[in-house]
């Protein structure tokens, strides 16, 4: 089977997890709660973690979410990572506050003076810093270099401020590189990642619903993993985000990067199809959601794209008339009645995983 070749980073390290050099891509999502509303914001981040991300990020913009961050951070004990816009100070408070890592644009804190004081701190706590780089906070120069934040530009942005943060004697951080142009998205991360080693968060900026964005993530995350490129990533929607982080684990899942979980392979139906079988894919699919242990499941529609097309499905059912034939790496086990097949299936794939 055809593997992801990485490409070769530093590794950084955020709380006990490390991000890059080879370390497996990890998840990332955002709470979109008050944070102030510490109550709200701590179920959502325990509902984000147990839903599958490795790392939740908190917006800190003003000094009441600081007091929530901590209350948050001490009741979770995982990597939390707090966003930083503007004032610098949060930045160090949230570092007190238990941030493993925090998020900032160093082109909309104010000065390279109050950046290196960000930079100090997470160097004496041992902390983690995400440089993020995006059209909307690029520096002015670059930008009347270029005339507009195309790839060139954010490619440049991100390099400059690696130099700059590598010349203070700090390494413990990512890059990210975002817009919401998928294919500037692509061309910028690409660029950078063939003159640096820093690992790199993919996301795709302002994404939009979950119909069109994981459309664009699919495309700007999902071609740049398939380069080996990206250590981290966020699937950005105007959705609850559980959402992203679902669609983030079907998208490593499809890429060979994460196993877990039951990988439901079928027909796209035609005229040959025997059954309904869109509702059993849809049934199985359900009664199989809580299944951690990874299974290959193939439910084909007629014995054209039956067990010879799925011969390396774990396991799987091809439908007939009226009938259906269970069968497991590509050998049929037993013929069963189309009525039980989704509960036949789902019982052969309970006893396969015990």
């Amino acid at each position: 089977m055809s593997k992801i070749i990485r490409r070769q980073t530093r590794c950084v390290q955020v709380g006990n997890l490390v991000i890059g050099n080879g370390s497996p891509i990890t998840i990332q999502s955002m709470t979109n709660t008050k944070t102030e509303d510490a109550e709200k914001t701590l179920d959502q981040v325990k509902r984000l973690y147990t839903a599958g991300a490795d790392f939740v990020r908190i917006t800190v913009p003003n000094i009441e979410s600081v007091k929530a961050f901590q209350s948050i951070h001490d009741e979770v004990q995982r990597p939390l990572i707090a966003d930083i816009h503007f004032d610098y100070r949060l930045a160090l408070l949230a570092f007190e506050a238990g941030a493993a890592k925090v998020r900032i644009n160093p082109g909309n804190i104010g000065s390279w003076a109050k950046v290196k004081e960000i930079i100090a701190e997470a160097k004496h706590l041992g902390r983690a810093i995400r440089i993020g780089v995006n059209g909307g906070s690029l520096d002015k120069k670059i930008l009347s270099k270029y005339g507009s934040p195309n790839a060139e530009a954010l490619c440049e942005s991100a390099l400059e401020y690696e130099r700059q943060f590598l010349n203070e004697g700090f390494d413990n951080f990512v890059v990210s590189i975002k817009s919401s142009n998928v294919l500037t998205n692509i061309r910028a991360n690409r660029m950078f990642a063939s003159q640096s080693n820093t690992p790199l968060h993919l996301g795709v900026t302002e994404a939009g619903t979950p119909k069109v964005g994981q459309i664009k993530a699919a495309i700007g995350i999902g071609s740049l993993l398939a380069d080996g490129i990206g250590d981290t990533f966020r699937v950005s929607l105007t959705a609850d985000p559980i959402l992203e982080v679902f669609f983030a684990q079907d998208l490593l899942r499809v890429l060979g990067e994460r196993k877990e979980g039951i990988e439901i392979i079928s027909c796209p139906t035609c005229g040959r199809t025997n059954g309904d079988l869109i509702r059993i894919v849809n049934e199985v699919e359900e009664r199989t959601s809580d299944i951690k242990t990874p299974l290959k499941v193939a439910i084909m529609g007629c014995v054209v794209n039956g067990p010879g097309e799925a011969r390396e499905a774990d396991l799987g059912i091809a439908l007939g008339l009226n009938k259906a034939v269970l069968f497991s790496k590509g050998e049929i086990e037993s013929t069963i009645s189309a009525e039980k097949c989704v509960t036949e299936l789902v019982d052969r794939i309970r006893k396969a995983v015990k």
